[in-house]
């Protein structure tokens, strides 16, 4: 028998895969999108003993009836269920699924990266916009939000982009 896993980077990583992709999510519970992406990463699905269809039944079996996410618990039930089909034979498949996936965190591979070929870097660089698309990003490239989308009111009294602003007091001395 090997060591036991270490269920607290477990736990880790479980945190860490619930919450890829999705900004309410609070790490406490995995949706079926997150479990199969958890499975893959960590190379539980193997492709032959262990498929995504396989993963997906699992994630069924144990969750609630009418829940749609899974809790580490069930999480750790469901990794029970597929070691005996990635280790048959093995007392220690378990150990051996649980430490496949204990300390990994998500991947980004197949990321979208902009593409520099052709004319797409002359589209993509923020530097040679003109007119009112130039109004919307800063001088270092970034992107300036809401402020760059509205007309927001000067109230100020002058003129849309006079440069003289407060001036008029300096010239006329009373």
């Amino acid at each position: 028998m090997a060591e036991a896993v270490d269920m607290d980077a477990f736990c880790e990583s479980f945190k860490a895969f619930a919450i890829q992709g999705d900004t309410k999510a609070t790490g406490k519970d995995m949706t079926n999108k997150n479990w199969a992406k958890m499975c893959k990463d960590c190379k539980v699905i193997d492709g032959k003993k262990v498929t995504g269809t396989d993963v997906d039944i699992v994630f069924s079996k144990v969750k609630d009836k009418s829940a749609r996410t899974i809790t580490v618990d069930q999480c750790k039930k469901a990794l029970e269920e597929l070691s005996a089909k990635r280790f048959p034979k093995d007392d220690d498949g378990k150990n051996k699924t649980f430490a496949l996936i204990a300390g990994k965190k998500p991947g980004t591979t197949g990321v979208t990266k902009a593409s520099k070929t052709g004319g797409v870097d002359r589209m993509t660089d923020t530097s040679q916009y003109t007119g009112s698309h130039k109004e919307r990003f800063g001088a270092d490239g970034k992107g300036k939000g809401i402020e760059g989308r509205e007309d927001i009111a000067d109230n100020s009294g002058y003129v849309g982009q006079y440069k003289g602003e407060k001036t008029y007091d300096k010239k006329v001395k009373k």
